[in-house]
């Protein structure tokens, strides 16, 4: 008996084999499949994209997700990804400049069968482009913010005087030498606490010169402590080049201008020691400033100095505003070079930033408006749908809706079927299936007599 058991056992289960492809029918393959070049990047990228199948049987199952394979030269297809069914675009960011690529997409039913692979019909290649087509605006904006430049350039070196609000920080930089001059004590400038690189560095060394030529011109001492060996070797050129403008050669004194340490408190304790110590009549503090803002602004103050303060730096502007005589505010800090040197050129190229500051604004503005507005189309766009759903729209409405509205509203219906119907359907289906499969092993395989 058992002899006759196990072959039987194994004919059933080949049958069974034969039978099983009928339950489970293969999705159709995606449709369309192309792959070019992403246009307007800067290469390493291929868009991929595809459409549904229109051919899937109709005992299919639905797609849950997209496979994508990809092969170079006569390498086998390697997959790569997996997205999501309601994805109809692939973007390929890991490919190679100049190779050529083929891609394969692939349809996968919840039932874990695959369609036959859609492969693109000729290669890929991913190449870099120069120009972002959809940044022409970019461009527009680039040229109005030249042509102001060089206008205002040009109208400054006609003689025509270009008029700049008056900044009273950089003003006060005369009062402040003045004041230390008559008190018979120096002045303390501190160029910040990042290094040469960094343009609040290089903004506050162009403060530097200006402040030097007047200790030189009243014979005033200047002290400038620095956190930064390169700001240091900056700062001893500026200084030297003012005294030498100046006509003060002699009055330069190198050692006057050192370098404390890298390490953040460590150098703000040097530089309150100092301060302390010596009480300068006028503190200056130009750069990029962090914590330590707070501590050197009231340190100062302590003392009685005048201080002036200039930094880019938004969390740090409230405790000079707060500790300190005069500040410089963001784009005034900036502004001090050209403000200062009284320089054509740099004044031209102000008053054309000034001109793409307001064009900036009026862009700023318009856009807020836009989208507002779009927000509020948006809004009632989203209610209407919402009715459409619930099928709540009036006759007058639907009168009114177009012809895509109403096809959305007719997939809507045709794909709310009731639960309940669809799992009943199901178990029909399976059910007959199973009895034909019983009754083609009984009929073909095992005979009248059964085992």
């Amino acid at each position: 008996m058992r002899v006759h058991v196990l072959p039987s056992a194994l004919v059933i289960a080949a049958a069974l084999l034969l039978v099983a492809p009928a339950f489970a029918a293969p999705p159709g393959p995606p449709e369309n499949v192309t792959a070019i070049d992403r246009p307007d990047d800067a290469g390493s990228t291929i868009e991929l994209t595809w459409t549904p199948s229109t051919t899937s049987p109709a005992d299919a199952q639905p797609v849950i997700q997209y496979v994508i394979l990809r092969k170079t030269g006569e390498n086998e297809f390697k997959e790569i990804q997996a997205i999501a069914a309601t994805e109809s675009m692939f973007n390929d960011t890991g490919c190679e400049n100049g190779v050529e690529y083929l891609y394969s997409v692939i349809a996968v039913a919840s039932d874990g069968t695959r369609s036959t692979p859609a492969t693109t019909e000729t290669p890929a290649i991913a190449s870099t482009q120069y120009f972002d087509g959809k940044r022409g605006w970019f461009v527009v904006i680039l040229l109005l913010i030249t042509c102001a430049i060089v206008y205002f350039i040009n109208l400054a070196r006609r003689g025509h005087e270009l008029k700049i609000r008056k900044i009273t920080g950089l003003e006060a930089v005369n009062e402040a030498v003045g004041r230390a001059t008559e008190m018979g004590r120096s002045c303390l400038f501190i160029p910040g606490i990042l290094d040469i690189n960094d343009i609040q560095t290089v903004a506050g060394i162009t403060v530097l010169s200006r402040v030097a030529g007047l200790a030189a011109e009243y014979d005033a001492t200047l002290e400038v402590p620095t956190s930064r060996s390169l700001v240091m070797t900056t700062a001893r050129e500026t200084v030297e080049a003012a005294y030498l403008a100046a006509g003060r050669p002699d009055a330069y004194r190198e050692d006057n201008i050192y370098y404390l340490t890298d390490e953040q408190f460590g150098y703000v304790a040097g530089v309150t020691g100092t301060m302390v110590r010596e009480k300068p009549a006028a503190c200056f503090y130009m750069g990029a400033f962090f914590a330590e803002s707070l501590i050197l602004a009231e340190t100062g103050n302590s003392i009685g100095a005048i201080q002036v303060a200039g930094t880019a730096m938004p969390s740090q502007l409230p405790f000079f505003v707060a500790a300190c005589d005069y500040t410089l505010i963001g784009e005034e800090f900036f502004a001090a070079s050209a403000y200062l040197s009284g320089e054509k050129h740099q004044l031209g190229s102000l008053k054309g930033q000034d001109v793409g500051k307001v064009i900036g604004a009026l862009l700023l503005i318009a856009g807020c408006l836009l989208a507002t507005f779009s927000l509020n189309s948006s809004k009632a766009t989203f209610t209407r749908l919402d009715e459409n759903r619930d099928g709540v729209i009036s006759q007058k409405e639907s009168s009114r809706m177009s012809k895509d509205e109403f096809t959305e509203i007719d997939q809507d219906k045709n794909n709310s079927l009731d639960a309940e119907e669809v799992s009943s359907f199901k178990s029909g289906t399976v059910a007959e299936s199973l009895q034909s499969a019983a009754d083609y092993i009984k009929d073909n395989v095992l005979g009248s007599n059964g085992f």
